[in-house]
Formats: structure tokens, sequence, C-alpha cells
């Protein structure tokens, strides 16, 4: 008989879920794979995405052995090495890069390709190693900054309340979130409060999977999202709704915040967001007679110029109304701000030989072709594909093309980054190697024990890095620690939440809760900020207001790019994750933009045909979706596609690199573009880009 085990683990992938997932084994060989029926949040169920994650890691195209580049930047041509060879390879092009410019010219680039405490971006896996060399800092910024920033500068975190007790609100108001496509667990929570009578609005540009089971769809202007909060509040405010024990124990800066909100009316908010004066009316109104209000908010929501600003003045809402002191209210933007773990003693900072600058994630165009003092002459690239991910995507092509960066690439696959490699190192799936997780969307630690042994010479991220620093002669301790050695330290925290949370506890159960309250509320009763209350104003970012879109609201470069471009996430794709996986890209339909039908018609584009999406930073390839879905003035298409299986280029060819109001966030969801047809004679004209046709084999 064959011997089976079932081995509970964790979903990696940069979602707020953070599942508990069991993976059965048989002799030796990952079989199954299903959500743990036993957690609380998962409760059995995965995504359409990670229902694929065994044949995913087992496809062809896996990268098992390391790789040398053999081709020019960017071609994808590899031979294959040792793992010696490799090592001694970076060891001593790292040892020359320190010597002739400084640590600082060393940049480890993490992604969110894993958002693990020990492989992944949590933890910046491997960072006690670049914290000894002196490298550059990573400001991980790309997912959530703007919002961060936002409500810590408002209620002195980014955590706000339990997701879970969604299913105890009156009114929910989903905000810039599509949960059916991302993060789809909260719409059980969404639903009990629906069967118990509560009113569900949702608030997006698109009409999105989620809007379609709403009660009622709001489709604001991008960018635009804080001029409407701030007209619910006048309406709030005008109908003597406010909670004035509330805001007189538990907030700063309310009589000069009332000034800011007389200044949008609804009928300014109108003005500004494209909703319908009546609409906004209706749901101040319904705000203010409605306790308590849940506002979900995640991260699309705030990747615009004034995308911290966005989640200071939604956070408002429920300071005005009370609700943050009562159960079912408040905003759940994220949970990290509650995990409390000891990330001091995992990062060991204190392992620096003096302080560094800092490098941002989402402008790394800039950071290869514009620093200096030093430049960036090492770029190491850990669970990410920044040439399909981040902005200005032709400009980070041009900086991972320059012929003195050595670049390495840890890889599972042969991403449009790793064609752009010197050096690709064989990387371990999340079944394969130990991690600690936690979800951004729940209060819930997870364990992820390895499941099957790695194939062919494929190592975890940390394991990489004890071979490393032994190749280097490192001689600092800290740098051979063990994953279990690892994770105690970062469960090695004295804050009350983290009570009774072991490694051993996490091993034998799978998951733990934070030792929270029951129910938690965490603002009931004050804030983290400085003066202990809800922040209308803050010492360091002023009176909360709206911050304006700065490209959807230019009216000059509106007049070239009329249409406000939103890239949202796929339902098929995870970032670029799974962007080549044969069954999953065949679901995608290919690489789509839709347009309402007013806007195609002004272009005389009809559905079904292939269109340029550009302006004057790039331009990608698409197939026109004439649509209601999307309002008029909108052109909407996903993230997540590998450009070099798309034509070329991907919806961040036509994204800026500049920064948001708060946090030095990205601005995907600010950008203006044109839609015009592609002649029929295109197949014989260059391509948007340079192409490959393919995903290159790595040579076994």
């Amino acid at each position: 008989m064959p011997s089976e085990l079932k081995v509970l683990g964790a979903c990696p992938l940069d979602c707020p879920d953070g599942c508990s997932w069991v993976v059965t084994v048989r002799d030796g060989e990952a079989v199954g794979l299903r959500g743990n029926p036993g957690h609380p949040y998962t409760r059995g169920a995965l995504c359409t995405k990670v229902n694929r994650w065994l044949e995913r890691a087992a496809q062809p195209d896996r990268i098992l052995h390391p790789l040398r580049r053999i081709g020019a930047k960017g071609e994808g041509r590899f031979e294959r090495i040792g793992w010696d060879e490799a090592l001694d390879e970076i060891a001593t092009r790292l040892e020359d890069v320190v010597r002739e410019h400084g640590g600082e010219a060393i940049w480890p680039y993490w992604g969110t390709g894993t958002l693990g405490y020990l492989q992944g971006l949590e933890g910046h896996s491997g960072r006690r190693f670049f914290n000894v060399l002196g490298a550059s800092a990573h400001h991980a910024n790309i997912c959530s900054a703007a919002g961060s920033a936002g409500m810590t500068e408002a209620v002195g975190s980014p955590g706000g309340m339990d997701p879970e007790d969604l299913a105890h609100a009156g009114l929910i108001l989903l905000w810039g979130t599509n949960p059916l496509t991302s993060g789809h667990h909260v719409w059980k929570f969404v639903q009990e409060a629906r069967k118990a009578g509560a009113y569900l609005v949702a608030i997006d540009p698109v009409r999105t999977r989620t809007a379609q089971q709403a009660d009622e769809h709001l489709a604001p202007i991008p960018g635009t999202d804080a001029a409407l909060a701030l007209g619910l509040l006048n309406v709030i405010v005008g109908l003597g709704a406010q909670d004035e024990e509330f805001l007189q124990r538990h907030t700063l800066g309310w009589d000069e915040f009332q000034g800011r909100m007389a200044e949008f009316p609804p009928e300014r908010a109108a003005e500004i967001t494209g909703v319908p004066m009546e609409s906004i009316r209706a749901l101040g109104e319904r705000i203010a007679r409605t306790r308590p209000t849940a506002i979900r908010a995640t991260q699309g929501l705030q990747r615009h110029s004034g995308g911290g600003a966005a989640l200071r003045v939604i956070a408002g809402i429920p300071a005005v109304t009370g609700d943050w002191a009562r159960r079912g209210g408040g905003v759940a933007f994220s949970t990290s701000g509650h995990v409390k773990l000891n990330k001091a003693a995992l990062w060991r900072d204190d392992l620096r030989p003096g302080p560094v600058r800092t490098l941002s994630m989402s402008r790394l165009g800039e950071g290869l072709l514009d620093v200096q003092d030093p430049p960036v002459k090492a770029l190491f690239v850990i669970a990410a594909n920044p040439a399909g991910s981040t902005p200005h995507q032709n400009k980070v092509r041009r900086g991972l093309a320059r012929g003195d960066l050595f670049t390495v690439v840890m890889e599972q696959f042969p991403t449009d980054t790793a064609d752009y490699a010197d050096i690709v190192l064989p990387a371990t799936a999340q079944h394969e190697h130990t991690d600690l997780h936690e979800g951004y969307g729940h209060l819930y630690l997870t364990w992820n024990e390895p499941a099957v042994a790695p194939p062919g010479e494929c190592l975890p991220t940390t394991e990489t890095f004890r071979r490393l620093a032994r190749r280097m002669g490192l001689d600092e301790p800290a740098l051979f620690d063990s994953d279990e050695s690892l994770a105690e330290q970062l469960l090695a925290s004295d804050h009350p939440w983290m009570a009774g949370i072991t490694l051993d506890r996490l091993r034998k159960e799978g998951f733990l809760r934070m030792s929270v309250p029951d129910p938690f509320l965490p603002y009931a009763e004050g804030f983290p900020t400085p003066s202990g209350r809800f922040e209308f104003r803050s010492p360091t970012a002023g009176l909360a207001g709206y911050v304006p879109p700065v490209e959807v609201a230019d009216t000059e470069r509106a007049r070239r790019y009329p249409l406000a471009l939103i890239s949202a996430a796929s339902h098929e794709f995870l970032n670029t994750q799974f962007g080549n996986n044969p069954e999953l890209r065949r679901r995608s339909g290919g690489l789509t933009v839709r347009l309402h039908e007013d806007d195609a018609k002004a272009r005389g584009l009809t559905d079904g045909q292939r269109v340029r999406v550009g302006n004057d930073r790039g331009a990608f390839e698409a197939t026109l979706t004439v649509s209601d879905q999307v309002r008029a003035g909108v052109a909407a298409t996903t993230k997540g596609h590998w450009a070099k299986l798309a034509g070329g280029a991907n919806a961040n060819a036509v994204v800026d690199e500049r920064d948001t109001d708060l946090g030095g966030g990205p601005v995907f969801h600010d950008t203006r573009v044109e839609i015009t047809a592609i002649p029929d004679d295109h197949e014989n004209a260059h391509p948007v880009h340079p192409v490959h046709d393919r995903v290159s084999e790595p040579r076994r």
C-alpha cells in the first residue's frame, strides 16, 4: 500500500487571505492540494489560481539548475552550470563591486513572489547577508505603501478592523476592491452580513465581478476617492449624524476638518468624481442612519498620486460616525499593522557597517539609469519580476540591459526579468521549503512545513544565502542560522498579542490566531498616534483632504491622451505569477482592454479588434472589449501578463515612475493613454517591443 501524508502549509502569494492549505503526499510526491477546512478564514477553499499550484510547479519550463547567460541581455539564452561555479562567480563579482564601489552599489531587490518571513518579502530573505556587505536598503513599496502611510497618519498604524467583523456590519462599502477576484475569502463574511440585512455598495471605476453582486455600484473617476469621501462626510455632518462624544474624546483636528468637509458639498464632489450628485447624497444619508458601517478598502484604491490622502479621509468616515468603537465598523485596509513579530531580530540591521541609502522598488528604471555615487553595479532579484511588474517598463528594460550591471535572479521560471540575468539560481516552491506567514487580511499566523523534496538542484532562499556567505568567507555567525532558529527569533516578541505563539505550537497546529482580544476593536478607546487620538490633522502630513491625481486630472495631457487607464488584478494571475501557465493563459483570453461604447464609437473601434494602447512612455497591444462595465473616459485592462508572451509589452509600458503623496508608492492607476486601431498589415510591421515568442527552455 502506498504511504500517504497530509502536510499543512500556507499559500505564499501576495493576497490578503494568506490561506492555510493541505498538501497530500503519496510516496514522496505531492499529488493533491486543497484549502485547510479547519482554518476559520480559508475554510477549505483556494482560489482558481492556487488550485493549479502543483501543476504549475511541475511545468516543463521550471528552472531546476543554476544557469549562466550565453546570449545578449534580454534574449533569455543560458547554459547550465553547477552550484559551485555559480556561487564562485557571484562571490567574485560581489567582492569586486564592494572593493571598487562600496556595498551600496549592491541592490537586493525583494518582490512579492512570496510573502514569507523566511524565504520572501516580509522577512527580506537574505537581508542579514546584504547588511554585512553594506548593501543599499530596499523600499518594498510596490503594493500598499501609500495606503499604509495614509492609515498611519490617521490612526497610527496600517492595521484596521478585523475583516471577519464585516459579518456584523449593517452597511458595507467595498471601496476600490474586488474580492471575488482578489481575496475571495472575505466574501463569506460579507454574505453573512447581507443575510442579516446589510446593504452592500461597491465603489470602483469598473463594474467588476464584485460590483455586479452588490446592491449598488458607484463609479468614480480614478484617483478621486478622497473627494467622494469628503462629499459623503459633508452629507453625514449636514444631517447631524456625527458622533460628537467620540469626536471630542478620540480625535484631533476635528474643528479644522469640518471646514475642509464644507468645501465638498455633493455638487462639487459630483463634479470632481463623475458620480451623480443624487448618488452621493443618497449614500451619505445611508451611512448617516446605518450603524455600524464597515469599509473594505485595499491596494487598488491607493495606486494614484493622492492615494495616501484617500485612505486618510476614508478612515475619517468611521471617526465621524464613531464606528471605530463598534464591532462591525471601521476600515479594513490591512491587518499587517497588528502583527507584532520581532522583525528587528530577524533582519539584523545592526550588522550594517554604517548608514546606507534606500532605493525604491517601483523606481527601478531610475535606480539603474540615473542613480550615482555610487551607481548600482549589482542587482540581486529575489522573488520578483520587475521587467513585468514595475512602472515604466521600457526604462526598466534599458536599465536591466546595461552591460556593466551584474544581475542575479533567484527564480522558478524563465520570466521577463530572468531573461536579463547573468546568473539564474533555481528557487524552491512553497511546498518544498519551510516558511512562516501572516495574512494581511486576517489575524492568523500560519506555518508552512515542506511537503516534498525540491526537484533538481532547487534550493530555499535561506540556504542559498548561507552557502553564498560561506563561499565569500563571511564569519558573522548570524548568517548561518537555520530556518527554525530564524523563526524562533522572529517569534520572540514581548508584545501581548504574540503571547503563547511558539514555533512548537505552530508546527503542531499549522496556524494560530494572534492573542488579540475578542472582539477585536483596536481603536475603541484610543489610537497609536502621537496624540493618542484619530488625527484629522497630523504633525507630518497636515490636514487631511483631497489630493488630485496628477496625470488623470491634467487637462492638457487629457487632450493628447483622453483615457484614464486602470490595470487591475486578473482573475487568472496573481501579479505575474501563473502568467506562463497554459490553462490560466487560455482562460484569461490574453491581454484585453475594455472601453465604454461611447469611447469606442468616437474612435471607430469595434469589439474584438486589435488595438494599441499607448502614450509617450510606451505602448502595448490588446484585444478590445466594448462593454458597459467600464465608465466613459476610462480604459480597463489587467496586470500580470508576461510581456514576452503578450506581444512584447504589458500595461506597465505606459505607467510613469512617480511617487504617491504619502509613502512613496507607485501610481499605476494615475495614467492617461490613447487607444488606436492596429492596421491590418501589422503582421509585417515591427512589434511594440522586440519580443521572444516563447518561454526559453533552460538547458538541464
